[in-house]
């Protein structure tokens, strides 16, 4: 008899369309998109060779074949989520060492919360953070000192899979009390003449912004040079200037009382931040751990971010 190699995420995502009854619902529960849902569930139904769904433009019902292969199906996923489990449980007990590195600007308001439900599941575990330039967080990820790094270059690099995790803009951060704060957006060339704090000319934040302006024919007024995004944030408190800055590395949780964050429009300048790992590379049980929470916690971050720029 031939061996069928099921794909999990195949069998998961016939569960789901099966108990939600609608591909639609599935795709939202999975996080993704309706026809990328349907291809695999047609991939798992030609490699067994019959239906398992019928379908119509109002409902999604299980086949005779369907039902039955259903509740194999929903074994095999439990038993290897149990067996997931027991591993991550094992690690858990395990001293050892997960090395993340990362672009700070990308995680400085959600990375802290990650690790600390990270270190009460796996207490033994320590982390490091090597939190660069993004050029240093992909050379890092490359020559594997790192066990995988977020950023948001690395697609093009031969060897390195690319995941985004989230696409966010750069905003202008301000101080409350400037005559800008009550804004909702602002073009570049209205704050062309206004002191400017930027980012080292080796940051990678600054590449794109400078790109995008070159394109436009904007020049700004950088008064001050920093080489991070928390140091900029604090010089904007100051008062001694504005700044541009990734959406998510302005804090949006609380009303800050100091900064505000404005959209910057004219050109619109945008970066998708990802995890960076080198193909191939297993990661261990608590690294895996690690970039789960840390998938869930941008997605929420993002999510927050969205609300906050709409109200």
């Amino acid at each position: 008899m031939a061996r069928i190699n099921y794909d999990f995420h195949e069998l998961r995502s016939f569960v789901a369309v099966a108990e939600l009854g609608s591909f639609r619902a599935a795709a939202d529960e999975l996080s993704i998109s309706a026809p990328a849902l349907s291809r695999r569930v047609e991939r798992l139904e030609t490699m067994l060779g019959t239906r398992l769904l019928e379908r119509t433009t109002r409902r999604v019902s299980l086949t005779n074949v369907g039902r039955n292969f259903l509740e194999h199906a929903r074994a095999a996923l439990d038993e290897l989520e149990g067996a997931t489990l027991a591993i991550t449980e094992m690690a858990a007990q395990r001293v050892g060492l997960v090395t993340l590195a990362c672009v700070p600007s990308t995680v400085y308001y959600f990375l802290p919360e990650v690790l600390k439900t990270f270190t009460l599941k796996f207490p033994r575990i320590r982390v490091r953070i090597i939190d660069e330039s993004a050029n240093e967080v992909l050379t890092s990820v490359i020559d594997g000192r790192a066990d995988f790094g977020l950023n948001f270059i690395g697609a093009q690099e031969p060897g390195i899979e690319f995941s985004p995790l989230y696409r966010e803009s750069f905003v202008l951060a301000v101080r409350r009390d400037s005559p800008l704060a009550g804004r909702r957006r602002v073009t570049w060339s209205e704050i062309r003449d206004l002191p400017f704090v930027s980012v080292a000319r080796t940051s990678g934040n600054r590449l794109l912004l400078d790109v995008a302006l070159a394109k436009s024919g904007i020049r700004v007024n950088s008064q001050y040079e920093v080489s991070h995004i928390s140091t900029l944030l604090g010089l904007v408190e100051a008062g001694l200037g504005v700044a541009a800055v990734p959406r998510l590395a302005m804090p949006t949780d609380t009303k800050h009382p100091t900064l505000a964050a404005i959209e910057l429009t004219k050109p619109t300048v945008e970066r998708t931040v990802g995890l960076i790992s080198r193909h191939g590379r297993t990661l261990s049980p608590p690294a895996g751990q690690l970039v789960s929470m840390l998938r869930v916690a941008a997605k929420a971050k993002a999510k927050r971010v969205r609300r906050a720029g709409t109200n």
